[in-house]
């Protein structure tokens, strides 16, 4: 079981599965939406995944067509992202989550948009788009 919160912690959840692949997302709205060079991702399923508290708080803004984007409205934690044609999948903000969530980075996304200032040294994968074809 994984737990999570937001800064100011109004929003909590659990996780009560495992957690998909984690990837790196270099794209300008991950940018834009953590205020850091990427954002840290993974995928739960909604069936696993528990608000304890904070759930009809959270705010959603659609960043791109068919890509919503949540937050917490008192902090500006993002939470997760979502895409109403997967409604059964949320992609959550690994920097929200307590302890470790048993998976490791597998890539990073977006880097045809990354940070300049941003220099990639850890030896993954690097992926132009957001496919690791791409």
């Amino acid at each position: 079981m994984l737990t999570g919160r937001c800064l100011c912690g109004d929003v909590r959840f659990e996780i009560d599965g495992k957690v998909g692949p984690v990837g790196f997302c270099h794209c300008e709205s991950c940018r834009r939406a953590s205020g850091t060079a990427f954002g840290a991702n993974a995928d739960v399923r909604v069936s696993e995944l528990r608000w304890i508290s904070g759930r009809e708080a959270i705010r959603e803004y659609e960043s791109s067509p068919g890509k919503l984007r949540a937050f917490c409205p008192r902090c500006g934690s993002p939470v997760y992202a979502r895409h109403p044609a997967a409604p059964d999948t949320l992609r959550i903000r690994l920097g929200l989550v307590d302890g470790d969530p048993g998976r490791r980075p597998f890539g990073h996304f977006n880097v045809a948009e990354k940070a300049p200032w941003y220099d990639i040294t850890d030896g993954l994968p690097q992926h132009g788009g957001d496919t690791p074809d791409s």
